[in-house]
């Protein structure tokens, strides 16, 4: 890989009604965000688009690549985060209990915040080993934010629907590498 787009999924019928997990379709705004993200991506190549399994992962880079020949995978540990007993409960709650409990803390029956972030660094370091040059990835908000941050986040934050960021190879291996350390070494 040489470089790669981080792309989030557009709103789907669950964000749209802020609750979390789920496995919505996109809204009308949503196909609309999927749309402009073809748009903003259209003179970018891409050899292939790695995505979570949700619908609304799918539905977006199904959208964004209309009438482009671009081969698809499915990565099972792109998936959201495991919300556990929060699935299908509003966003709020869930972000109120994020920020009482530290990140190596799961919600029952879920995932914690530490563990999502090292099933994501495993599945940039196989990124970073693919032959293709070019590749694009749709996938849940945390995925872009984790890249994005100097540190993850103490709390869940937003980051826009069908937004994107663009990373070179030495990029990534250093994102991935600063996630590595601080799911090893926490200092929260």
């Amino acid at each position: 890989m040489d470089d790669a787009v981080l792309a989030r999924h557009a709103e789907s019928e669950a964000s749209a009604r802020r609750v979390v997990g789920g496995d919505a379709p996109l809204t009308d705004r949503g196909r609309a965000q999927a749309r402009a993200l073809g748009a903003e991506l259209a003179a970018l190549p891409f050899d292939v688009c790695l995505t979570s399994g949700a619908r609304r992962a799918l539905e977006t880079a199904d959208l964004a690549l209309a009438g482009r020949r671009v081969a698809r995978e499915v990565v099972g540990d792109l998936a959201d985060i495991s919300f556990g007993c929060f699935e299908g409960r509003p966003l709020e709650e869930y972000r109120n209990w994020v920020a009482s409990h530290a990140p190596d803390a799961a919600p029952t029956d879920g995932e914690s915040r530490v563990e999502t972030l090292r099933r994501f660094s495993r599945v940039y370091r196989a990124l970073l080993e693919r032959p293709e040059q070019h590749v694009l990835v749709v996938a849940h908000g945390l995925a872009l934010s984790a890249l994005m941050d100097e540190a993850p986040r103490p709390a869940v934050a937003g980051v826009p629907y069908a937004s994107w960021i663009r990373v070179t190879r030495d990029a990534l291996d250093a994102a991935v590498a600063r996630i590595e350390r601080w799911c090893q070494a926490p200092s929260w």
